[in-house]
């Protein structure tokens, strides 16, 4: 009896050694598509540029001058773009640090929307471009660089999105923790599906989701209302916009309701850890800006209340969502 437990054991611990070890922090993933070095170089780049160019748009706007890439009535919707801008460039960077694609695409999902709508925009509002409109040599310049910039880097998040949909999937281990049951195989190949879910490190609480709904809901709706139809939903933005403002705010509107509602669709906080670190980041730029320029922002209107309920979400979301998950985290350190 004692050979065949000390076989047992040792038979255990050699399956044990053979399930990789996933930290808290990968969100437990054990099985997903292995991120794509492309996608990482496409971050870091996108990380970097976004410091510069949101910096210069937010100072500039800070300051009262108007400084985007096409013509503005005021500079308070340039700010909101340099705000957003500034906002996500520090998760970027952290994009390196996932293993697997289901790690980050809460957040890489949103930087292909931004940058594929914001570069479609510029084009179909070429007319109001700096450049067009005979403004100042430097931001003559700036807009035919936003351009250009835009276009080599929304080609280029297309072709990333394409090839890391085309790696194959990771399957999960026998032993690893996949959904409906205690262990899971995937079929690897680039036609297979995502692999099993493992069990969350920290699911979503039940009462976290219908907030999240309709926070995402509401800046997906808003997002895709001034993408689509400029000239009904612009004059509702509680300031003055032109056809390119409207535009230009609701991509970005749009890719935070599809981050929102990416890691609502995740159910785990382990792997949105990069979108949780821009949320709140977002929500504190642009309501920096936006109190900077109070004076010209409606408040009292519907639109005015809207806008300041959906930041407040976005702070309220990152904040909540960090604190889950350090609290999660700290649970299963102190269970090893």
């Amino acid at each position: 009896m004692v050979g065949t437990e000390g076989a047992e054991e040792s038979a255990g611990a050699e399956k044990s050694a053979d399930v990789p070890r996933t930290a808290p922090e990968a969100g437990g993933a054990w099985g997903g598509r292995e991120l794509s070095p492309a996608v990482v170089l496409l971050s870091g780049a996108v990380g970097g540029i976004s410091l510069a160019v949101g910096g210069l748009l937010a100072g500039t706007s800070l300051l009262g001058y108007r400084a985007g890439a096409w013509v503005s009535p005021e500079a308070l919707s340039p700010g909101l773009v340099g705000a957003a801008m500034l906002g996500v460039a520090p998760a970027l960077f952290t994009v390196g640090r996932a293993r697997l694609w289901e790690e980050v695409r809460s957040l890489a999902l949103p930087l292909v929307t931004v940058l594929v709508g914001l570069f479609a925009v510029s084009l179909l509002n070429a007319g109001s471009l700096q450049a067009f409109r005979g403004g100042p040599i430097f931001l003559a310049l700036f807009s035919l660089g936003w351009v250009a910039t835009l276009g080599a880097l929304a080609l280029a998040a297309v072709g990333c999105l394409v090839a890391q949909y085309r790696r194959p999937v990771r399957p999960v281990r026998p032993g690893g923790p996949a959904a409906g049951g205690e262990t899971g195989i995937a079929q690897a190949g680039p036609g297979a599906g995502d692999a099993p879910r493992p069990r969350p490190v920290a699911p979503l609480p039940g009462w976290s989701k219908p907030p999240l709904a309709v926070l995402g809901s509401g800046w997906l709706g808003i997002g895709a209302g001034l993408l689509a139809f400029p000239a009904f939903w612009g004059p509702l933005v509680p300031w003055t916009v032109n056809r390119a403002d409207a535009q230009g705010l609701g991509v970005w509107a749009l890719s935070l309701g599809v981050g929102v509602l990416a890691s609502l669709a995740e159910d785990d906080l382990g792997r949105t850890r990069p979108a949780l670190r821009a949320v709140p980041a977002v929500a504190l730029a642009s309501g920096l800006v936006l109190a900077v320029h109070a004076g010209s922002v409606d408040w009292a209107s519907g639109p005015g209340v809207s806008l300041v309920a959906l930041v407040l979400g976005l702070l309220t979301t990152g904040v909540s969502g960090h604190l889950l998950l350090s609290r999660a985290t700290r649970r299963s350190a102190a269970g090893r």
